[in-house]
């Protein structure tokens, strides 16, 4: 069989899967999940482009891998066929864990399972379908490998993920100030002392893609409308959590039903095969057809917010850079009670608040590093002329509530 097969991707053009494991792990029902799952979960109430899925960002951040590794190579970093295969599969396999409408439900489905977690237990599971040939992959993703720099290209503020998602994001939401020079970046990145780091002259580069990342959170990411679209999915599958615990009957695929009807850990993944089995059957069309048949359920919070999904009737959303006052909570909480009759312990469904925020440069996790055109390796935030980068790395939080338009006017 032709292993050596070409992607069309519309961010890249061609790319390729170079080696025939990689394109034995592209096959695998596992990672063609993927396609069944949106990158940007709901994002496309505000951005109708917003189709693009987990597997095209898998190809496109592997393809940017691809390029980084042979840019290090060329100003003769020692890297062999083997480190090379293995980076290339822990950046495609990075988000193979994810579930339904990817950050939406993470909470919904499960109780305290991050998405990272799954990918290395399925991670696990191909190495074992693969006789062990993913082994230095996993340690490149769990940062257990000696070089770390193949680590910092998989995850870290300026990892090839990153790269990948806002160039693929701005070009699918058509939001063109979150477009980044990936090329550029990739191309002034070198290693020293065994950490990644970005030549002196790249440094605009990296202020651009920091600002870019800032502005696609504010007008994509976390966008009002996609705020209050996501809650909503979020309550809706909440709801019919309740329910079916309850002992209430409610429709669902198998595989939801089972994932609904149980408060499953992380633990309960690794003693019991059988629940990952479940899982990678799991993708948005179970929650898209599970709020079709919710739309006609007796209950009247299910079927109001799965009718209020299906026709674009979203909740109104305040954004606040200070907490919601107490006083305005409790009036719009009377006015929901009182418009749908609803008891105490259900105002929550229809009456949502919360937080979000938004750091485009996080130096107290991982730093940036810059070297410089005299040998000096130091913090892209250091820079002198640049305060933007400073301020950047400075955390905005605001606040929010949602609610039924009809509620207040």
């Amino acid at each position: 069989m032709n292993k050596k097969k070409i992607f069309n991707d519309p961010v890249y053009g061609f790319i390729t899967a170079p080696t025939e494991l990689i394109f034995d792990i592209i096959e695998h029902p596992y990672f063609q999940r993927l396609r069944r799952i949106k990158q940007l979960g709901l994002t496309e109430m505000v951005y109708p482009g917003a189709l693009h899925t987990r597997f095209h960002h898998a190809l496109g951040a592997m393809h940017l891998m691809d390029t980084a590794l042979q840019t290090l190579r060329s100003k003769n970093n020692e890297i062999n066929e083997t480190e090379y295969e293995a980076s290339l599969i822990a950046i495609l396999l990075h988000d193979v864990g994810h579930g339904p409408f990817s950050h939406a439900l993470e909470t919904a489905i499960f109780q305290n399972v991050p998405h990272e977690h799954l990918s290395l237990h399925i991670m696990h599971l191909l190495n074992e379908h693969f006789g062990g040939r993913l082994s230095m992959a996993i340690d490149i993703f769990t940062d257990n490998y000696p070089r770390r720099f193949f680590h910092q290209l998989v995850s870290s503020q300026l990892d090839v993920d990153r790269l990948d998602y806002l160039n693929r994001d701005s070009f699918y939401t058509g939001v063109y100030e979150g477009k980044i020079g990936a090329d550029r970046i990739i191309k002034m990145l070198d290693v020293a002392n065994d950490k990644l780091v970005v030549e002196e002259k790249a440094i605009y580069s990296i202020e651009n893609f920091l600002v870019s990342r800032r502005l696609m959170y504010w007008q994509v990411y976390l966008h009002k409308t996609v705020i209050s679209a996501e809650n909503m999915v979020l309550r809706v599958v909440q709801r019919a959590r309740e329910l079916l615990q309850r002992g209430v009957e409610v429709p669902a695929s198998p595989c939801l039903r089972f994932f609904l009807s149980s408060n499953l850990t992380l633990d309960d993944f690794r003693q019991d095969k059988s629940i990952l089995e479940r899982f990678v059957s799991l993708d948005d069309h179970d929650i898209w057809s599970g709020i079709k048949e919710w739309a006609m359920h007796p209950d009247f919070v299910l079927s109001y917010l799965a009718k209020s999904i299906l026709s674009r009737r979203l909740f109104k959303v305040l954004i606040s850079s200070r907490p919601i006052e107490d006083e305005m909570q409790l009036g719009l909480k009377e006015l929901v009670q009182e418009k749908y009759n609803l008891a105490e312990e259900d105002i929550p469904y229809l009456m949502i608040s919360g937080k979000i925020g938004n750091n485009a440069y996080d130096a107290e996790g991982q730093t940036i590093d810059m070297l410089t055109k005299s040998g000096y390796v130091v913090d892209v935030a250091e820079a002198s002329d640049l305060p933007n980068i400073r301020a950047l790395s400075y955390k905005v939080e605001k606040h929010f509530v949602c609610y039924p338009k009809e509620v207040a006017h």
